[in-house]
This record gives C-alpha cells, sequence and structure tokens, in this order.
C-alpha cells in the first residue's frame, strides 16, 4: 500500500467507529518530556507511508546528501572555505566552521517536504546535531496505546522507528567511540536561549541515559578547556553535543570568542563535538541551490539526477542576471522574481525555524513590498525557491468532523539508514505560510509499512 491508500482504510474505519475515536489523547502525547517541547500541542492521528515510498524516499535523500557532499571537490577543487562563502556564510561563521572539520558529513540530518500532486518536495536538509523531532518515538507509543489504531497497525503490519535510540547510536559512532566505551556528553546550548531549553534538556538527557549515555545539559560558557580536557565543572566531557547553531556565532562581537576554547580543544583532540561547525555549510539552503542549478548536472550520474528532480525544489541564489527556469528557459532573475511573486518564497540561507522567511503570497504583501525585499537581498545570503503547493490531509476534531490540515514531513537519516519520521501541520485555512512550532504548529508521529505487502 501507499499512504494515501493506507489514509483512506484508516479514515474509513474511523467514520465506522464514530466520535471520539480520534480525538487527542491524554498524557504523553502529553508526556512532560514532550511538553518541554510541543507545549501540548498535537494531531490526533499519525500520517502513514507505504513500504515502497520510504525506500524510495530513503535513497533519495541519501543520494541528495552524498551529492552535497561532493560538492566542495567537484566544484570548487577541494576549495572548503569557498564553498562556504559561495552558499551563504558570513567571515565569522567561516572561520568558525575552518576549524575541527568533520572528516564525512553526518549522517543524521531531517528533510523538511511538503508533498504535493507529485510527490514528496524538499524545503530544505537540516543536517547534524541541532535537528528536533528525534523524540517522536513517544508520540507513536502513545498514539499506539488506543486500541482502534494498534488495531490497524497491526494488520496493515505499520511500525516506527525509534529515532531516539537511533540518535544515541550516531552520537557514539559518528564521535569515534565503540562497542563498550561509555563517553560523557555535554548537550551545549547558547547562553541567551539556555534557560527557556533547560527542562527539555534535562529530559532528553534523562532519555538518553535509558540507553546508556551519559549526558548533562549546559550552555557553551559553562564549558572550560584546561589539563588536556574539556570540563563541565568538575566532569571531565568526552562529547559536546552542539544544539547551537551556526546563526548564534553573529548575535554579538563576543560570540566567536566564547565557542573559541572549545574549538582549540577539538582540534587539539580534546574532545569531539557531534556536530562539528562545518555541517552547517552542507545544510545551507545556498547548498541545495548549487544543486539545483542545471549548469551543474554533468557533475551527477543518473540515480543522483533521478533523485534530484524527484525532490528537489527550484531554487537560486538572489544574484543579480539570468537563470534557468525548470523547463530550460533562460530569464533575467529579478525581473522574473517580480513577475512571479505568488510563486516564489525568499529565504535566508543558513537560518533556522522560519526566521527571515518570506513567502511572495504572504497576505498583504504589495508587489512594491516585495520588489523592496528581492532588491535587498541581492549579493545576500538568501535564495528564491519556488512556491510548493502541499496537499492537505484530514484529521478529525473532538465532534469526529474532519479538517484540512497542511502537513510539513520531517523525515530523518541516520547511521543505520530510515531514521524515522514526524509530522508538524497548520490548519489549512491559515494560507500555508511557515509551519514550525514557533507559529503554532501541531506535533505528530509517521507509522510506516515495515515489509512489503
Amino acid at each position: 500500500m501507499d499512504r494515501i491508500s493506507l489514509t483512506r482504510a484508516y479514515l474509513a474505519e474511523l467514520a465506522r467507529i464514530g466520535p471520539g475515536a480520534d480525538t487527542p489523547a491524554v498524557g504523553p502525547v502529553g508526556s512532560e518530556f514532550l511538553d518541554g517541547m510541543y507545549e501540548g500541542r498535537y494531531l490526533t492521528r499519525p500520517l502513514f507511508l507505504g513500504h515502497a515510498e520510504q525506500v524510495q524516499l530513503h535513497a533519495d535523500l541519501e543520494n541528495l546528501r552524498s551529492a552535497l557532499a561532493s560538492l566542495p571537490d567537484l566544484l570548487f577543487g577541494g576549495d572548503f572555505e569557498a564553498f562556504a562563502r559561495a552558499v551563504g556564510l558570513t567571515d565569522v561563521q567561516v572561520s568558525a566552521v575552518m576549524r575541527g572539520r568533520g572528516a564525512t558529513v553526518s549522517r543524521q540530518t531531517r528533510a523538511d517536504l511538503y508533498v504535493d500532486d507529485t510527490g514528496f518536495k524538499l524545503l530544505e536538509l537540516n543536517i547534524g546535531s541541532a535537528v528536533g523531532g528525534m523524540d517522536n518515538p513517544d508520540m507513536c507509543r502513545e498514539l499506539l496505546a488506543r486500541p482502534h489504531l494498534a488495531d490497524f497497525a497491526e494488520r496493515h503490519e505499520l511500525g516506527f522507528v525509534d529515532s531516539l535510540r537511533e540518535q544515541v547510536n550516531n552520537i557514539v559512532v559518528e564521535s569515534g567511540f565503540g562497542p563498550g566505551d561509555s563517553p560523557v556528553v555535554a548537550l551545549t546550548d547558547w547562553p541567551d536561549g539556555y534557560g527557556r531549553m533547560l527542562p527539555y534538556m534535562e529530559a532528553l538527557c534523562d532519555r538518553w541515559g535509558e540507553f546508556g549515555l551519559e549526558a548533562h545539559p549546559c550552555h557553551v560558557g559553562q564549558l572550560e578547556a584546561r589539563d588536556g580536557r574539556v570540563w563541565l565543572g568538575e566532569k571531565a566531557v568526552d562529547i559536546v553535543f552542539r544544539v547551537f547553531l551556526i546563526g548564534d556565532l553573529l548575535k554579538s562581537p563576543q560570540a566567536l570568542q566564547l565557542v573559541h576554547p572549545i574549538l582549540d580543544a577539538a582540534e587539539r583532540g580534546e574532545v569531539r563535538i557531534f556536530t562539528p561547525l562545518d555541517s552547517a555549510v552542507y545544510a545551507s539552503k545556498g547548498a541545495l541551490a548549487l544543486l539545483s542549478d542545471e549548469r551543474n548536472r554533468g557533475l551527477f550520474g543518473a540515480d543522483v539526477l533521478a533523485s534530484l528532480d524527484r525532490i528537489l525544489t527550484w531554487t537560486r541564489m538572489v544574484r543579480p542576471g539570468p537563470v534557468t527556469l525548470e523547463n530550460g528557459e533562460s530569464v533575467d532573475l529579478v525581473e522574473y522574481a517580480l513577475a512571479h511573486q505568488q510563486d516564489l518564497v525568499l529565504k535566508p540561507t543558513s537560518l533556522a525555524g522560519g526566521s527571515g522567511v518570506l513567502p511572495g503570497w504572504t497576505e498583504g504583501l504589495t508587489a512594491d513590498e516585495w520588489s523592496e525585499h528581492v532588491h535587498a537581498a541581492l549579493d545576500r545570503p538568501y535564495i528564491l525557491q519556488r512556491r510548493v503547493r502541499p496537499t492537505v490531509e484530514l484529521f478529525a476534531d473532538d465532534n469526529g468532523e474532519l479538517h484540512p490540515w497542511t502537513p510539513l514531513w520531517g523525515v530523518f537519516t541516520v547511521v543505520n539508514g530510515h531514521g524515522g519520521a514526524y509530522i508538524r501541520a497548520t490548519p489549512a485555512t491559515t494560507g500555508g505560510l511557515v509551519v514550525n512550532l514557533a507559529t503554532g504548529a501541531h506535533a505528530g508521529p509517521v507509522l510506516y509499512e515495515l515489509s512489503p505487502r
């Protein structure tokens, strides 16, 4: 089966069971752990994914990741600094990412995708330690405690990946530790967000502890490099799990100095950083613009091109001059952007959480205002991306009535392969603008077919 047939079958069963079968749960779609992040906003059912869809999507995301990893060599002769500047990083950020670089691109990724009439379409690829949503197994378990869904899942052989367990494995393996090792992890945020996130970080460390990983929350200013180690108080740290983002380095002139001691220690081999800051370069939306550019198609083999054609949305850096459209037509970027406001979205290359994103179809946004934003973004770290018109999913309210929501899929890859998925969604009546937790989105899990049927 596929996601459409599974959804139809499930909604038909809900209609037969009657109102109340799919209402929100009490308790951990519901737990204190999850509520620290999602504030009690949960979708009333999971979304579904067929086995063949899951296999194809994972292959496409792996091909995309490998294509991104190859860009510094293929386009810049191995000059990573040039690559970082080309995808929109500032001088301060470039100086940081050039230090303590990882040997490979992390396999811990979260692809943010819409589904339209043609299939999955990528909006961005988040790479490395700071990806959110890997706590989704708790949502899966809570929903599967409902007898009607548990019965449906059993009959259709549906399950989920324990993304938290996979996250722990990623931390240990990609940091160079092996079976029997017991590394100590500092779950490290930036100082200005630490107080707000501390309850969730404490709960996350407890959950990692269930898988045998000792972890302690902190902010980067609490870490100290001395005596050949990195220390959190009197606790020696083996791995700094980086929650802070590349954008945090631009918050003040002193920001880079705050992280310098940890970067120095990593370069001396005294601590591992999961993941090094260079993962932010590959995750830049500017890197997607390089993959989307038809001039670079000759760099990749047939399998990679097929994957890019399936999932990659038309994306261009905001630069004056000609660009090629999907149909091969050459147009002036600025002229095209101004004439097709309703079909494009303007995004900063490296900010997170929807910051700075401006959909051209924003209610009340005039043509003059759109023009000002496009011109202001020229030769700055911004991209223009083709609008994706996502299909909606139906969710029941307390009375059993179905309402359309716009779901944003977050699909994970991990060291072991497919890493599970979760959903953020807003009512379709909001107009398809930015979908994330900061704008009030609800969260939910994904169940997928465990084997072909």
